[in-house]
């Protein structure tokens, strides 16, 4: 959808999950759309020669085992079900079959989005890993963190970017900044609201927890602060109004992840999808750089 918001042609998608990937085709109707596993779609031995004709190829490999917020060094190596129904898959090995999968079809730009926590600790070393097997596939690597929040998102959201050119393109480096007004949460649209009673226990949470503070001992259950950027939307968290006991509405969820109000979540919970995606306007913001930066100078 950053893509579109961008002026690209977005042809289509990789994607695991049916029940996800049902969504994606319903709301986007790309012209290809491989339910699949990453690493069966490497494997290939030939593909829909569009595909070998790329602009952009844009990806992020799931990212669960190196989360600030996650188990981090605990899961390396160790396989995980993000829904039901899903294949397993062996999480900090996905990334390498995506560069795989860049190496075969050569885009003159790939993108690789994670979280921060890959950048800290331990993990610095896998990054290191990253960028010389990008280097190893033809591409100049650069690696940027940003934050959502500063680009016209209405949620604190940092994520890395690796963005690599491919080498015979010899363009200059790519240079991203931005500083765009926060938007609080007070400036949200609440929308219709269809929320159901909060449970005795978060009840309770939520009458005790302080505004912008905590809603019971999990610190991403957040009681929003209105005068604040909302925190991080997480697939596996909460997000409370300060003022009324009750979760955020869908359309307070969509606002916050730069997402249309009206789009067709179908079956799954709307803060799922948000959760596990970058925001569609931070894709835009990136995407539209890119394009100024590089695609008009060889055009």
């Amino acid at each position: 959808m950053g893509y579109k918001l961008a002026g690209f042609e977005h042809l289509g998608g990789v994607e695991i999950d049916p029940e996800v990937a049902d969504v994606y085709k319903t709301n986007h109707n790309p012209k290809y759309l491989f339910v699949e596993d990453i690493r069966d779609f490497a494997d290939r031995l030939e593909f829909p020669e569009d595909l070998y004709n790329l602009d952009i190829l844009d990806g992020s490999p799931p990212c669960s085992s190196f989360s600030m917020a996650g188990n981090r060094e605990k899961d390396w190596g160790k396989t995980k079900v993000f829904r039901e129904g899903q294949a397993e898959q062996r999480l900090d090995d996905l990334f390498f079959d995506y560069i795989r999968l860049a190496k075969k079809l050569q885009p003159k730009v790939v993108i690789a989005e994670n979280v921060k926590g890959l950048i800290q600790g331990n993990a610095k070393a896998y990054v290191h890993r990253i960028k010389k097997e990008f280097e190893a596939a033809g591409y100049k690597v650069q690696l940027f963190l940003l934050n959502a929040a500063s680009m016209g998102v209405p949620q604190k959201r940092e994520r890395v970017f690796f963005i690599c050119q491919r080498n015979d393109l010899n363009l200059p480096k790519l240079e991203i900044k931005f500083n765009e007004e926060a938007i609080p949460f007070e400036k949200i649209d609440e929308g219709f609201i269809i929320s159901k009673e909060l449970s005795k226990g978060f009840l309770k949470d939520w009458e005790n927890a302080k505004i912008g503070g905590s809603v019971g001992k999990f610190f991403s259950n957040q009681k929003v602060n209105p005068k604040d950027i909302l925190n991080t939307i997480a697939s596996g968290t909460y997000k409370f109004h300060w003022k009324q006991p009750r979760e955020i509405s869908k359309n307070e969820f969509c606002q916050c992840g730069s997402y249309p109000v009206d789009y067709n979540f179908k079956k799954i919970e709307p803060k799922y999808l948000i959760g596990m995606s970058v925001p569609p306007v931070m894709t835009a913001q990136i995407a539209t750089e890119i394009h100024n930066q590089w695609f008009i100078k060889t055009a």
